[in-house]
């Protein structure tokens, strides 16, 4: 669990004060109203955040999610500099959320306070203190059916992004706002230009009110997002949790019970757990291809942050993204780090505040200060190594089949015809499926290379492509490509990867009620004799669509061929690559295993991997015989909602 930061006010007020002698904040001169000043490519702290215009307003939305008969009013918190009452226009910083007063934002757990009045006190994240004083609007926007809005939340759905949208309207003059008292309120101090920026769910909405075409949203940073909610809970008819539409909408909402049910009803009654497949109900929260966003009416730049390891919005949610990004010619930029659910702003602090500080000013104030004429891309490569590189996947990458053989060897050269495998689809974890490789296991087949000559780097998506047949309609199909060999790794299976300390950094201004700093976090390191890179799962009957089911007549040999989750991974040389191939995954599904008996046509299977360099594959073959380590006990990472 997330625990609370402790320190004396005094000390944070101190340490403020250091600071602002540091990067020389001083308070506006009495007859002189401060202007966004630039220096070294950057906007400067001259506007005081203690005096900072605190206040909310309701955006009405244009829909009415829980059926009340009137429209649903999106609360905003806002904070900008005095001198936006003034004649000052300033561009937004949003983050909308939907755990403003549940779980709380950040690693640890912020929530928003209030005064007497109602007015907003403690702006979650360092966003406001940091970017209000530098001549920026900073927006907490409470999502549709969550803290002090009105409606019911619907997990991604029509609600959740229209909300959102609502407010880039109110900002451009397109929608009405209005205060406590009910009376109007436009907001003259913007200049119509935002940014929308969040983890996890936050981030999401960000995908979600971009992919709406809303004109204004200037540039979004999704950090760790989903852009299809199908995606986020299924992979190709595999199912990862059930009812969980009710689940989520119920736990970001603190209002009594009865007043969404019968709204979360209807949401698992539409989902249709029990196919698994794609419908209208996954498509209106598809922000690829949806019928509400659309990727291809995105006008905002983007940069997306992504972690490799998190298996709770899994790394597939941004890879098509950012490939529909690319294909569009968006201008993005990507960070993609090793850790599990985890922002940036907890694993390379100084340069993430660097980095976005730029991104926003570019695109928002309009400062030419070089930062898209960088790589595009950061990579991760080791505990503590970040590379850059022109784009992501890395340019000139090759595909390389590897094929497995009956010995259970894995190379460069195809199985003689008529060659096979079994296995029986049984319910498993990953710490059985990667035990004693080499020895053989009813419920898998696995396959190892010989040891690597040298380094071998994937970065992209693995493809699987299995002949398979079967003695039942369907079976669950899982494929892990793995990594034997004892290697320290970031252990982003033990607190995301992270460990938070007690000392604290500060970053932008602070008051008695909302400061600056947060506690520091350590990169978390464990050596294991294996590690899982990559895995993919799919139901047989989704072989050849998405929304219908095609059991496969039992004798009957089919191809059925999948993505796995991409990564970017080096395998170390003297290690060796494994592929495992087995039924269904009781670490990361819910379905229930089909017992079907599979026979996989080796001489037509194959798994294909993006390598920078197929160098090291040529060491793929060799004689077979080896025998992997005993049963590792890989944690499972606690899910998290934020």
């Amino acid at each position: 669990m997330l625990k609370s930061r402790r320190r004396s006010v005094s000390a944070a007020f101190a340490l403020t004060a250091a600071l602002a002698m540091v990067v020389g904040t001083t308070p506006a001169d009495a007859t002189t109203q401060p202007k966004i000043k630039v220096e070294g490519g950057v906007t400067q702290p001259v506007f005081s955040y203690a005096d900072a215009i605190r206040e909310y307003v309701y955006v009405e939305s244009s829909v009415d999610s829980d059926g009340d008969g009137a429209k649903d009013r999106v609360r905003v918190d806002i904070i900008r500099p005095k001198e936006s009452d003034k004649g000052l226009k300033v561009p937004a910083i949003i983050d909308e959320s939907p755990y403003y007063d549940n779980s709380g934002r950040g690693n640890e757990a912020e929530r928003k306070t209030y005064d007497a009045d109602g007015n907003p006190l403690k702006f979650p994240l360092f966003y406001d203190n940091y970017f209000v004083p530098r001549g920026y609007a900073v927006l907490n926007v409470d999502m549709i059916g969550t803290t002090k809005s009105d409606g019911c939340p619907d997990m991604g759905g029509k609600a959740d992004v229209l909300g959102g949208k609502a407010v880039i309207d109110w900002l451009n003059g397109r929608a009405k706002a209005y205060d406590a008292a009910g009376k109007g309120v436009k907001a003259t101090w913007s200049t119509g230009k935002a940014g929308m920026i969040g983890k996890s769910y936050d981030g999401t909405l960000a995908n979600a009110v971009a992919g709406t075409g809303v004109e204004g949203l200037v540039t979004i940073v999704p950090i760790n997002a989903i852009s299809s909610w199908y995606r986020y809970q299924r992979m190709n008819g595999i199912v990862y949790n059930y009812n969980y539409p009710s689940y989520l909408s119920n736990a970001v909402d603190t209002d009594p019970d009865a007043k969404c049910a019968a709204v979360r009803t209807g949401l698992d009654a539409a989902a249709g757990d029990d196919t698994g497949n794609y419908n209208a109900f996954w498509n209106e929260r598809d922000y690829l291809h949806g019928s509400i966003s659309d990727v291809r009416k995105v006008r905002a730049s983007v940069f997306a942050v992504h972690t490799l390891n998190d298996l709770n919005v899994k790394t597939d949610n941004m890879s098509t993204w950012w490939d529909a990004l690319a294909d569009r010619n968006v201008p993005r930029k990507i960070w993609l780090g090793q850790y599990e659910h985890v922002d940036p702003f907890d694993y390379r602090r100084d340069v993430w505040v660097d980095t976005l500080h730029r991104w926003f000013d570019y695109w928002l104030q309009g400062v030419h200060n070089g930062i898209m004429n960088e790589p595009r891309a950061d990579i991760q490569a080791a505990p503590d190594t970040w590379i850059t590189q022109k784009d992501w996947p890395a340019p000139h990458t090759s595909k390389v089949a590897l094929r497995p053989a009956a010995d259970g060897s894995l190379g460069l050269v195809k199985a003689a015809k008529g060659t096979t495998a079994a296995f029986t689809d049984v319910r498993q974890s990953e710490n059985a499926m990667t035990a004693d490789v080499g020895t053989p296991a009813a419920g898998r087949a696995a396959f190892t290379t010989g040891e690597l000559p040298g380094d071998l780097r994937m970065s992209g998506t693995p493809e699987v492509s299995l002949k398979v047949t079967l003695d039942k309609p369907t079976s669950n199909l899982t494929a892990l490509l793995v990594d034997f060999g004892e290697e320290a790794r970031v252990d982003w299976r033990s607190g995301g990867g992270i460990t938070t300390n007690t000392d604290e950094t500060c970053y932008g201004d602070s008051t008695a009620t909302d400061d600056a700093c947060y506690r520091t976090t350590t990169t978390n390191v464990v050596s294991r004799p294996l590690e899982i890179v990559a895995r993919g799962w799919i139901d047989v009957q989704n072989r050849d669509s998405l929304t219908t089911s095609s059991p496969l007549p039992a004798g009957e040999s089919a191809t059925v061929t999948w993505d796995t989750l991409p990564q970017d991974y080096t395998f170390k040389q003297g290690h060796r690559l494994g592929v495992i191939l087995a039924g269904t995954d009781s670490s990361y599904s819910r379905d229930t295993a089909t017992g079907a008996a599979v026979t996989v046509d080796l001489s037509k299977s194959k798994v294909t991997l993006p390598l920078v360099s197929d160098k090291g594959a040529h060491g793929f073959g060799g004689k077979h015989g080896w025998h992997g380590p005993g049963r590792v006990d890989l944690p499972t990472p606690q899910a998290r909602l934020f």
